[in-house]
C-alpha cells in the first residue's frame, strides 16, 4: 500500500494517488497542522472522502497511537508530541446531556470516560446514508481509529413498541421507559460496555449496532451504546444537526471542543442548514396545539393533587394556567398585527421581537421560568399519557408541541443578549390553510409568526466560541468559494478547487440555446408558459432520448414546471411534427419514464421503478424526470449506465416574491451599503448563486468515478452567458461549448456516444477505482440504499475480475517507472510497502539490491532516473525520499533550472496521458531490455523540450526567459495553482510573433489540464496575430 509523505506526515493510501488527490490531502493536512479553516472543492469521483479520511487520520496519528486501536494496521505515530500534551482534560468526565445518562449510566468503566488529550476528529455529513458510505470508505483504509457513530432513536431503537414511533413521541416514550427501568435493552448497555472495552476499534456503522441490539433477546440498546462510545474516540461520525442544533450540541458536552477538528462533508447546503437552525416559524396550528397541551397539564395537575395530595411545584396547576394565558395572549397579539398587504405581510427589524414579547411580560429573565415550566409540562404529559404503561405494555405516542415553544425561546434569548437580533427579520403573514381544521374549530386567524436568521455564520460563530482547532468544509459543488466564505462569515485561508481525474474524451458539455425548429429555449417566467417553449423543449428531449444510451436524467427548475410540461407533452405534439403521436409517446418510444414524486414516502418506489426499467432490454433505457434541489439531485449516485446524460432545462431561481427570499436579498443589499470597506455579497449575487449551486448539484449525478463517462446538456440560452458559466464548478468550465444550431448539438452528441460505444469496455482497471464513488469489483459490492451504481453491474457492463500474469504485471510496473506517472509526479515523498506487490513477486525478488530513487532532486528534473537496479524479474521496488532531506533547495533549483530544464523537465510535465503512443511503445520496449536503453529512450523524449527551450530563448528577452523559468518551477513544485501558472506562461507567449511558443507548449501540459490550456490558447491567440 503506497505511503505518501505530505508536510512531514506519512499518509497510508490504499491506491496509487492521482495528482489532484495528493493536492487535496496536502490542503487537508495544511489546515490541520496550522489550525486554519479550509474550503475544499473536489469533483465527485475524485475520491475526496477517502483522501479526507486518510489525511486527517494520518495527522491524528502523529500525536500518538489510536485509542484502544493499537497500531491500526499502519506505522507508528512518529515522535511529534501532542500539542496539548501538558494539558490532560478528562474527556467525557461530564455526564451526557441526555437526562438518562445522569441516572443510569454512571456505572460504566472509567476507561470509557477518560480521554488521552489527543485531538478528536468530528466528521459530519447531511444524512445517515452518506455517513454509511463514509464508514465504508474507512473500512477500505489501513486506519483503525477508535470510532463512534451517532444517530437518532428512529435509526437505532430496537424496542418492539418504541421503535414504531417517530419524532418527539419516540423520544418521550424512550425517556419514560428508561426512567422506570422498563427497557431491558437500555439496562443491558452497562454490561455490554464492560465486556467489550475495545468495541469501536474496528469500523462499524449504524446497521452493525442495530444488529448487535437485535442479535439476541433483549440485546443492548444501540442508541445508548453509541452515546457511551462517543465519550472517548479518535473520530466521531454524526449528522449535521448534532453539531449545528444548539440542543443536540449540548448533549455532546463530553467532547473537548477546544481540541476538536470539525469536518463537514457534502457542505454545499451548509449555509441554508445553519440559517434554518437559527430561525423559527410559529404556525397557528402549532400554537393552538400548545394551548391545548397547557390546558391538559392543568387537568393532570388537578387530578394528581386530588388523588395524591402532592404539594410538589411541578404539579402546581397555577403555573400551567399562566402558561396557557400567555400562549393565548400571544395568539391574540399575532392576530392584531396590521398586515397592509397579504403578499408582503408584516415585516419589522429583528429586534422588534423583544418589544413584541415584552408586552406579554416575556423577557430574558421570565423566559427562564417559562422554559422550566415547559420542561415540567413535557414530563407531566409523558407520565399522564403513559400512566398505564408497564413492562411489556405498549408505549403510547406523546407529541409535546410545547417543546417547540421552548426551542423558540432558546433562539430568541440565546446567551441572554440581543446582539444577534440584527441578523434577523420579524415577519408575520397569512398562513395557507394546509392543516386548518383545528383552527376553524377554534375560530382563530391563520397567521404565522417567523423570525428568520439571514446570517448563516451565526451558527459557525458558536464553534469559534468553543475554540475548535479547524473547520473543514468540502463538497463537489462549493463554487464560488468567495461567496460561501462571506455567507458563513468565517476566514478560510486554505482553499482548493480541484480538477477532475477524467480525460476530455469522457465528458461532453454543451449549451443548447435553441430547439429543433430554431425556437429559443428559455425557461424564464416570460416564456416558460408558452406553447412554443413547451413544444420545443419536448421535441429536444425526444431527440436526446434517442441519442443517449441507457439512463437519462432531466432536471426542471420546480415541481410545478415539471408537472405542466409533462401534462402538455401527454396531450400535444409539436406543430411541425408529422407524427401522430404526442411528445410523451415519442419520448416513451425510446425510454421508459419515471417522474420524481413530491412526497418523500413515494421516493423509494420511484427509484426501484427506474432501476427496473433500466434493466428492461425492450427499450434503450429509462428517463428520470426530476427537480433541482429534489431528492434525485442531492444524494443519489447515477454511475455508468444509470446516468449517461443530464439535461438541465433551466435555472432553478427561487420565487422572487417569496417573503423569505425577498427579505434575504434586501438584508444583503443593506449590509453591502453599510459595509463600504469590506467585500460583501449583494442580494442579486446570492440569488443567482443559489440557483447555480442547485444546477451544479444536479449535473454532479453523472461522472461518478475515474472511468465513467457522460454528457451534460444545458437546455437554456441563458447558460451561454459568461456570468452564468462563471458560477459553474471549476472542473466543468473548460469543457463547456456553446452551440448556435441544434443540428450541431445532435451531431456532436451522437459522435460522442458512438465513440464511447466502440471503445473497449475491458480497459477498466480495478486499481484505478480509488474514489468513494468508484464502482467496485462485482464480488465485493456493498450497495447502500441511495446508490444506483449496481445498475452498471449487469452482464454486459460489469467490471471484470482482472487477473494479470507476472510478465504483464512487470510490464505495467516497468511502464510506470519509465514514464513517471502523474500519481507520483509531485514533489512529495512516496514510499511503497511490499505488501501491495507480494502476491505477484516473492519478498526476496522485491528486496534484492533495491536502491532508492529520489524523484525530487535535480536528476528528476532531467526527466530520467539517476539510479536504476533492475535484476531478477526486472522489477525494482521504487521509493521516493522525503524532500526535506534530499531534495535540492529552492535556491539551488532556481540556479540550476535554466540548464537542467533543457534535458527533459518539459517532457516530464506531459504526464501519462499526454505521452504520444509511439513514445510509449518505445519506452516500454526499451525498459524490457536494460537500464541503459531506458535512459536513452527518455533522453530522446526530452529532445522536444530542448528544442522548445531553444526557441524560447530566441523569442523571449532575458528577463522574460527568467520569468518563464520561474513559472515552470512553480508548476513543478506546485507553489502556484496550476491554472495560474499556465495563465502566466500563456501571457508570456501572447506577444506578436510568439504563436509557435503558445501553440507548442500544449504538448507539455498534463492531459487533465489540456482543456484549460486550450482556453488560454484561444484567448491569447488573438494577441499574437
Amino acid at each position: 500500500m503506497p505511503v505518501y509523505s505530505i508536510r512531514g506526515v506519512d499518509v497510508d493510501f490504499p491506491f496509487d494517488a492521482y495528482d489532484c488527490q495528493i493536492t487535496y490531502m496536502d490542503r487537508v493536512i495544511e489546515s490541520l497542522q496550522q489550525g486554519k479553516n479550509a474550503l475544499l472543492e473536489s469533483p465527485t469521483g475524485t475520491g475526496k472522502t477517502l483522501c479526507l479520511l486518510c489525511a486527517s487520520l494520518a495527522w491524528r496519528r502523529t500525536f500518538g497511537e489510536f485509542l484502544r486501536g493499537g497500531r491500526g494496521g499502519g506505522r507508528g505515530g512518529g515522535s511529534q508530541q501532542p500539542h496539548y500534551g501538558t494539558q490532560q482534560p478528562h474527556y467525557g468526565s461530564q455526564q451526557s446531556g441526555d437526562p438518562l445518562s445522569q441516572q443510569e449510566h454512571s456505572g460504566y468503566p472509567v476507561s470509557q470516560e477518560q480521554h488521552s488529550g489527543y485531538p478528536v476528529i468530528i466528521y459530519a455529513s447531511r444524512t445517515h446514508s452518506q455517513l454509511r458510505q463514509v464508514i465504508k470508505e474507512l473500512k477500505a483504509t489501513s486506519y483503525r481509529p477508535k470510532m463512534a457513530v451517532l444517530g437518532s432513536r428512529e435509526q437505532m431503537c430496537v424496542h418492539n413498541e418504541v421503535s414504531k414511533l417517530r419524532g418527539r413521541a419516540q423520544n418521550n416514550a424512550c425517556h419514560f421507559l428508561c426512567k422506570k427501568r422498563w427497557c431491558q435493552h437500555n439496562n443491558n448497555v452497562s454490561e455490554f460496555m464492560k465486556n467489550k472495552p475495545d468495541f469501536g476499534s474496528k469500523p462499524f456503522d449504524i446497521e452493525d449496532l442495530v444488529n448487535i441490539g437485535k442479535g439476541k433477546s433483549n440485546g443492548p440498546c444501540p442508541y445508548y451504546i453509541s452515546r457511551e462510545l462517543s465519550k472517548s474516540v479518535d473520530i466521531l461520525f454524526a449528522p449535521y444537526n448534532y453539531l449545528i442544533d444548539p440542543g443536540n450540541r449540548r448533549s455532546l458536552n463530553s467532547i473537548p471542543w477546544d481540541n476538536a477538528v470539525l469536518i463537514f462533508d457534502e457542505a454545499h447546503n451548509l449555509e441554508s442548514i445553519c440559517a434554518d437552525a437559527a430561525s423559527f416559524d410559529l404556525h397557528p396550528n402549532n400554537l393552538a396545539a400548545c394551548v391545548a397541551e397547557a390546558h391538559e397539564c392543568i387537568k393532570l395537575c388537578s387530578a394528581k393533587r386530588s388523588t395524591e395530595n402532592s404539594a410538589d411545584k411541578q404539579f402546581d396547576p397555577e403555573n400551567y394556567a399562566i402558561l396557557k394565558a400567555l400562549l393565548m395572549a400571544l395568539e391574540k397579539k399575532i392576530g392584531e398585527l396590521v398586515i397592509e398587504s397579504k403578499e408582503l405581510g408584516c415585516t419589522k427589524a429583528g429586534s422588534y421581537i423583544y418589544d413584541f414579547l415584552s408586552e406579554l411580560n416575556i423577557t430574558s429573565d421570565t423566559s427562564k421560568k417559562l422554559i422550566e415550566t415547559i420542561d415540567c409540562a413535557s414530563l407531566l404529559l409523558e407520565e399522564g399519557n403513559s400512566a398505564e404503561t408497564g413492562p411489556g405494555a405498549q408505549a403510547k405516542a406523546t407529541v409535546c408541541r410545547l417543546e417547540s415553544i421552548r426551542d423558540i425561546l432558546d433562539i430568541i434569548f440565546r446567551g441572554g443578549g440581543q446582539d444577534h437580533a440584527k441578523y434577523y427579520r420579524f415577519h408575520v403573514n397569512e398562513s395557507q390553510q394546509t392543516s386548518g381544521d383545528a383552527l376553524k374549530v377554534l375560530g382563530k386567524s391563520s397567521r404565522t409568526l417567523s423570525w428568520w436568521c439571514f446570517n448563516p455564520g451565526l451558527a459557525m460563530q458558536e464553534f469559534l466560541k468553543l475554540g475548535v482547532r479547524s473547520i473543514i468544509l468540502t463538497s463537489g459543488t462549493l463554487s464560488p468559494l468567495d461567496s460561501l466564505a462571506m455567507e458563513l462569515n468565517l476566514e478560510f485561508p486554505v482553499r482548493l478547487e480541484n480538477p477532475h481525474v477524467i480525460s476530455p474524451d469522457q465528458i461532453w458539455v454543451g449549451v443548447v440555446p435553441v430547439g429543433p425548429s430554431g425556437q429559443a429555449l428559455n425557461s424564464s417566467y416570460r416564456t416558460r408558459e408558452t406553447i412554443q417553449y413547451k413544444q420545443e423543449l419536448g421535441s429536444a428531449i425526444v431527440n436526446f432520448a434517442r441519442i443517449v444510451p441507457d439512463g437519462l436524467l432531466v432536471f426542471f427548475p420546480s415541481y410545478s414546471m415539471m408537472d405542466k410540461c409533462v401534462e402538455f407533452w401527454k396531450n400535444r405534439n409539436h406543430s411541425n411534427s408529422a407524427s401522430e403521436n404526442t411528445i410523451w409517446q415519442r419520448i416513451c418510444k425510446h425510454k421508459q419514464p419515471v417522474i420524481e414524486p413530491r412526497q418523500s414516502s413515494n421516493f423509494p418506489s420511484a427509484i426501484e421503478d427506474y432501476a427496473a426499467k433500466l434493466r428492461d432490454s425492450s427499450t434503450s433505457g429509462a428517463i428520470f424526470f426530476a427537480v433541482c434541489r429534489g431528492k434525485v439531485s442531492e444524494g443519489l449516485d447515477f454511475a455508468d449506465r444509470a446516468g449517461r446524460a443530464v439535461i438541465v432545462t433551466g435555472m432553478p431561481f427561487a420565487t422572487p416574491t417569496d417573503p423569505k427570499v425577498r427579505l434575504k436579498r434586501e438584508y444583503l443589499d443593506k449590509l453591502g451599503t453599510s459595509s463600504k470597506n469590506t467585500k460583501t455579497l449583494t442580494g442579486n449575487e446570492w440569488y443567482v448563486q443559489q440557483a447555480a449551486r442547485a444546477v451544479n448539484q444536479a449535473v454532479g449525478r453523472v461522472i461518478r468515478h475515474r472511468h465513467d463517462y457522460g454528457a451534460i446538456i444545458y437546455c437554456d440560452e441563458r447558460f451561454a452567458q459568461p456570468h452564468y458559466q462563471s458560477q459553474m464548478s471549476y472542473w466543468l468550465r473548460p469543457y463547456i461549448k456553446c452551440y448556435s444550431r441544434y443540428g450541431e448539438v445532435v451531431q456532436g452528441l451522437t459522435r460522442f456516444f458512438r465513440d464511447k460505444a466502440t471503445s473497449d469496455p475491458l480497459k477498466l482497471k480495478q486499481t484505478d477505482c480509488n474514489g468513494k464513488d468508484c464502482i467496485e469489483p462485482v464480488a465485493n459490492k456493498c450497495i447502500p440504499e441511495e446508490n444506483l451504481s449496481d445498475l452498471a453491474a449487469n452482464p454486459q457492463n460489469e467490471c471484470p475480475q482482472i487477473t494479470l500474469s507476472v510478465n504483464s504485471t512487470m510490464k505495467s510496473n516497468f511502464m510506470k517507472l519509465a514514464q513517471i506517472t502523474p500519481a507520483n509526479r509531485s514533489t512529495l515523498a512516496t514510499k511503497h510497502n511490499s505488501s501491495s506487490t507480494s502476491q505477484l513477486f516473492s519478498e526476496d525478488q522485491l528486496s534484492r539490491d533495491t536502491k532508492v530513487v529520489d524523484m525530487t532532486d535535480d536528476v528528476a528534473i532531467h526527466g530520467h532516473l539517476k539510479v536504476h537496479t533492475f535484476k531478477s524479474l526486472g522489477l525494482k521496488k521504487a521509493k521516493l525520499l522525503d524532500r526535506s532531506k534530499d531534495a535540492v533547495g529552492l535556491d539551488d533549483v532556481s540556479s540550476k533550472l535554466p540548464q537542467n530544464i533543457e534535458s527533459g523537465a518539459l517532457a516530464r510535465y506531459q504526464g501519462e496521458g499526454s505521452t504520444p503512443q509511439s513514445k510509449k511503445s518505445t519506452i516500454e520496449k526499451a525498459c524490457g531490455k536494460n537500464e541503459g536503453i531506458c535512459e536513452k529512450s527518455e533522453g530522446q523524449e526530452s529532445n522536444s523540450g530542448t528544442s522548445f527551450l531553444k526557441l524560447a530563448r530566441e523569442k523571449l528577452s532575458g528577463a522574460e526567459y527568467r520569468e518563464f523559468v520561474k513559472f515552470m518551477k512553480a508548476l513543478k513544485l506546485k507553489t502556484m495553482h496550476i491554472k495560474d501558472s499556465l495563465e502566466e506562461i500563456a501571457k508570456l507567449f501572447s506577444s506578436p510573433g510568439r504563436l509557435p511558443l503558445l501553440e507548442g507548449f500544449r504538448v507539455f501540459v498534463p492531459k487533465n489540464h489540456l482543456p484549460l490550456y486550450e482556453q488560454l490558447v484561444r484567448k491569447y491567440s488573438v494577441c499574437t496575430t
